[in-house]
């Protein structure tokens, strides 16, 4: 299958027809996250996205909540926060909002460690873990040199050994690619990112 990814779109509406009009190739499209800015233009980002006719599966930002955003999606569109659903054989599981709690405030959409382990943990395997928050380690560095991602995300990514773990969140870190044992972890950022996945 052919799988486009992104995340942190934050309402760019060049990159939002960028991956519109990439979206004809894919078998499967997939979001990160913070598709808008602080809790606001939600509808505007999913119209943005809209000429995707793909199947499209989407986890909650920290610019988001799940309900937010199960609000606002398209028809067909799905929405994976705790929870994991299979296309087309692919077996794919996500998990939203920053993790641990940032520093943004009321309006972020946040986990601690605790409240993040707990909803990975209802997920026994999946081809593809799909998280806004980063693993540990891993595509997390802030220009600063700082390692922010989630200590919960790197052990459901060590105990599930997805083929991907695909993230987002950290701008500074946009683009990273590495590995996990047998797992292949991208920082996706708003732009188009294929994958090849075999179910």
């Amino acid at each position: 299958m052919k799988v486009l990814a992104f995340s942190d779109l934050h309402m760019a509406r060049n990159r939002a027809a960028e991956l519109v009009a990439a979206s004809v190739d894919a078998d499967l499209v997939i979001g990160a996250g913070d598709y808008c800015n602080m809790r606001q233009g939600l509808d505007e980002a999913m119209e943005m996205l809209s000429g995707i006719s793909a199947p499209m599966v989407l986890v909650p930002g920290n610019a988001e909540s799940a309900e937010e955003l199960a609000a606002a999606v398209p028809d067909g569109v799905h929405v994976l926060h705790g929870t994991g659903m299979t296309v087309d054989g692919l077996r794919l599981f996500g998990l939203g909002y920053g993790v641990p709690v940032t520093p943004f405030g009321d309006w972020s959409c946040d986990l601690t460690e605790a409240e993040a382990a707990e909803l990975l943990n209802r997920c026994p395997s999946a081809d593809i873990l799909i998280t806004h928050a980063p693993p540990k380690g891993k595509g997390d560095r802030t220009l600063q040199g700082q390692s922010i991602g989630s200590s919960a995300v790197r052990d459901a990514v060590e105990r599930i050994q997805p083929d991907f773990a695909l993230c987002g969140h950290i701008h500074d870190s946009w683009g990273y690619r590495g590995e996990i044992g047998r797992t292949r972890i991208a920082n996706l950022g708003p732009k188009v990112n294929w994958f090849e996945v075999d179910p």
